[in-house]
């Protein structure tokens, strides 16, 4: 069935609202199926990059299971999509890992002192787990193989001082004291947005780093940030990359991509609510960067506009866009930040008060990360079915923005 861009009862989506397309959602399943069953790897949903769960139904269709961040994600995880739930953190309180060991199949630990602290809890379980015949519980350490290739540093693990992952100096003092009986698995997370090459050149460092252990594992992680879905991506690099590997050291491989789930599956639409001049034409919205779509700032990128053309401040004295199209804005949100700026856009016609902006490519990490700063109010949330028919999955109101402060 062909994708209609708008649903059918269009007018009926609330602004400002994030919307799931289906079939685009489902095409970036069934690539990321197609990889586990040419591979024979596993790929897990990380929910930290999408969590959108009233989808899962469709989701779980497709892939292994789950990967969450803490507790919550990881309760998520086990209440609405089942399978495997793999769960890291950096560091656990004792209360999360009472409820952690109930409901998860891996968890990894960011540090030799904290799986030592909590063993006796997992051993007593994975008894439990043998008399009842259940899966026990596989435990796995976050390795540092000091080799990334992230811009900005603020998504980089590896930098200087990182706290994520054991590094190889730490990882050798660590396997001289403890050793690493009851350890199954090695994890490593170190890419962003990434195409395969700059997986296969990671493999070099952590192989070069953790060859010694790696055979003596059932299973190596090799976690997010893998851009699958992506059109340039090279999947015929990683399925080759994961073959040789699977191949050389006969383990389970397991992926954790978050932002490959809902890669150009969904858009965040909003209304343009005034549109006032100072130097250049400034369109304010429902839709805050701060607010809503936060990676815009922290990145910082510029998103895409349904039906928009390319704008910048032309040099010169006095401030002035200048556009591919004639009729050029600089789009702002409403909350009291100065830096709430979106993008510079320009467009065939001009734009009015009470016009519809559709923001592409905005499901994943803005959902999990968007906020209620200024009071302004959350997007709502539906999905565009393949028939083309639009379901309001969810509103927000004063109540949830009220009991979210106190």
């Amino acid at each position: 069935m062909k994708t209609n861009h708008y649903p059918k009862n269009f007018e009926n989506i609330p602004s400002p609202c994030y919307v799931l397309e289906e079939e685009k959602f489902e095409k970036n399943l069934k690539l990321l199926n197609f990889i586990q069953q040419q591979s024979g790897a596993k790929i897990l949903l990380a929910l930290k990059g999408y969590a959108l769960w009233k989808s899962f139904g469709i989701a779980k269709e497709y892939l292994s299971g789950v990967t969450a961040s803490g507790i919550y994600e990881a309760k998520l995880g086990f209440e609405t999509f089942g399978k495997e739930i793999t769960t890291f953190s950096p560091a656990y309180k004792e209360r999360e890992m009472q409820e952690l060991v109930k409901i998860s199949r891996h968890i990894i630990f960011n540090s030799f002192l904290q799986w030592q602290t909590y063993k006796p809890l997992i051993d007593k379980e994975n008894l439990q787990r043998l008399t009842k015949k259940r899966p026990i519980i596989e435990v796995g350490l976050r390795v540092n193989p000091q080799y990334s290739e992230v811009t900005p540093k603020i998504y980089n693990p590896c930098v200087e001082g990182s706290r994520l992952g054991i590094t190889p100096k730490e990882f050798q003092k660590g396997f001289k004291k403890y050793g690493l009986s009851g350890i199954s698995g090695l994890h490593f997370h170190t890419h962003c947005e990434q195409n395969s090459d700059a997986l296969e050149r990671t493999l070099q460092h952590f192989i070069k780093h953790f060859k010694d252990f790696i055979s003596q594992m059932r299973w190596i992680n090799f976690g997010g940030g893998h851009h699958i879905t992506r059109k340039d991506y090279n999947v015929e690099l990683l399925l080759k990359i994961l073959k040789k590997f699977k191949k050389k050291f006969k383990t389970q491989i397991y992926l954790e991509p978050g932002e490959a789930i809902g890669w150009e599956s969904g858009f965040l639409i909003g209304s343009v609510i005034d549109i006032i001049h100072n130097g250049i034409d400034i369109a304010i919205l429902d839709i805050s960067a701060a607010a809503h779509m936060p990676d815009c700032l922290e990145m910082p990128y510029r998103p895409m506009v349904r039906n928009s053309f390319n704008a910048q401040v032309k040099k010169g004295k006095n401030l002035k866009l200048k556009g591919e199209k004639p009729y050029c804005y600089r789009f702002g949100g409403p909350t009291c930040l100065a830096g709430d700026i979106i993008g510079d856009y320009s467009f065939e016609k001009p734009l009015k008060i009470g016009d519809k902006i559709i923001f592409e490519d905005m499901i994943h990490y803005t959902i999990v990360k968007n906020n209620t700063f200024n009071g302004v109010p959350l997007p709502s949330i539906g999905i565009i079915h393949k028939n083309g028919e639009f379901e309001l999955f969810k509103t927000f109101n004063y109540e949830d923005y009220k009991h979210r402060n106190s």
